[in-house]
């Protein structure tokens, strides 16, 4: 291309150094980036990786812009020489000098040929252009848009690769341990939830492994706000979720192992629950037959029989462990011993409601007996009246069978008798009981 001239006011000696100072050093920190770019961890497994998806398409553009960054930097560093040998010409510089060097660091001087990078490269304009031409100005921002972009897409790739894959290694060797320790309790795929649990949680850290190596970028979340190269957190969502399923498995083949350790003593104090259960049933009906020998009129509860289903999940439960099937004999022990605790209270709540009518029996007995005896303190015990009262209820309650109601009529005529006597004014013993006979 031609110049017609230079771009403004011809710079002075001053500013031509002040500017190829300035640049120099822009040309410094450009080409150390550029190396560190190349260097970069990131960058070379990138560029030996098997990408797919996102990963794939974002690190062509990058690989294309890469290669544009070099040119540019080729190109400006040939400028950048350029100037520096018609500074060096002379101590002095001409004004022609400085007319040229005026082109050179200010105007649109720095021509890069076009290639396949630069034809594609959304920075240019237009594409398809055999050559394009920049001030050197121009040029240092376009790399400084390129290389952020490649940049922040290195820097990503490597940030994922650097904390996922590492973490599923880790998840899937305590999974390699946790399936072996099910094995060992016979927690199985298809035998058991917790075998079926462990086979998933291998095939998705299988595939999520195989993903995050292919396209790291698909577990990328980006900060909100943050424009810098990086900026953001790889996505440990699925990681997380198999995370916390596998936690849920461990807990679950701990209960087992618990279970294997624990079996016999547990097995020893069920026997000893439905034991004491069916004594207590056994109780029942001997008091059931008691009540209905010795009390009359009265409704008795039926006593059930112990059952037989609990007994045979005990043998159950008791051949499971000799052929060590802890996962099976595991909820079995649960629900046994709730279900021994039940069926011991139903025989204590049976026993109860069969002997009731006999413990109203005792409570009238002793409610009779204390009357008496307060009755006796008070020097009333050899009144008649309250004699044959006394006879009446006490032969009720020690006959058999016993009407309670009736009994309980005649213990509360006893009590108001008794009462009345207590709480009246004495009276002179010629007025004694015998005048009370007729009250009957």
């Amino acid at each position: 291309m031609g110049v017609t001239g230079p771009p403004g006011p011809v710079m002075d000696r001053d500013e031509v150094d002040r500017a190829l100072a300035r640049l120099g050093a822009e040309h410094e920190a450009i080409e150390t980036s550029l190396l560190a770019l190349q260097d970069h961890a990131g960058r070379r497994l990138l560029e030996g990786a098997e990408l797919t998806g996102v990963t794939k398409e974002r690190w062509a553009s990058a690989e294309a812009s890469i290669t544009l960054l070099w040119t540019y930097f080729d190109a400006y560093t040939d400028a950048l020489r350029g100037a520096r040998d018609i500074r060096s010409r002379r101590r002095w510089s001409s004004r022609e000098d400085l007319a040229e060097l005026t082109e050179l660091l200010r105007g649109e001087s720095v021509t890069v040929a076009g290639t396949a990078a630069t034809a594609n490269a959304p920075t240019l304009h237009g594409a398809g252009r055999l050559s394009h031409s920049f001030s050197l100005t121009t040029l240092v921002d376009r790399m400084n848009e390129l290389y952020a972009s490649s940049l922040d897409m290195v820097v990503t790739a490597d940030a994922v690769w650097s904390a996922l894959p590492a973490r599923i290694d880790l998840l899937a060797a305590e999974l390699q341990r946790t399936r072996r320790l099910a094995h060992s309790v016979g927690v199985r795929p298809g035998e058991h939830p917790a075998g079926d649990d462990l086979e998933r949680i291998t095939h998705t850290l299988t595939a999520l492994r195989k993903q995050v190596v292919s396209d790291p970028l698909a577990f990328w979340v980006r900060a909100q706000g943050s424009s810098a190269p990086g900026g953001g957190r790889p996505d440990t969502t699925v990681y997380d979720r198999e995370a916390r399923a596998l936690e849920d498995v461990r807990r679950e083949i701990d209960a087992v192992l618990t279970v294997r350790q624990d079996a016999e003593q547990r097995l020893v104090n069920l026997r000893d629950i439905l034991s004491r259960a069916d004594r207590t049933l056994a109780e029942a009906r001997t008091a059931r037959g008691e009540v209905l020998a010795k009390i009359a009129a009265t409704e008795v509860p039926v006593v059930s029989g112990p059952p037989t289903v609990l007994q045979e999940q005990l043998a159950t439960a008791a051949e499971y462990r000799r052929h060590a099937q802890w996962h099976r004999l595991s909820p079995l022990l649960e629900s046994l011993e709730q279900k021994a605790e039940d069926e011991l209270l139903r025989a204590r709540e049976s026993l109860t409601a069969v002997t009731q009518p006999l413990a109203v029996r005792a409570e009238l007995r002793g409610r009779l007996d204390a009357y008496k005896a307060k009755v006796a303190r008070h020097g009333l015990a050899e009144d008649p009246f309250l004699i044959e009262r006394y006879d009446a209820a006490r032969r009720m309650l020690w006959s058999a069978p016993c009407d309670l109601r009736v009994a309980g009529q005649a213990v509360l005529r006893y009590q108001q008798a008794a009462a009345e006597l207590l709480t009246a004014p004495r009276v002179p013993e010629q007025g004694g009981p015998q005048d009370r006979r007729g009250e009957q």
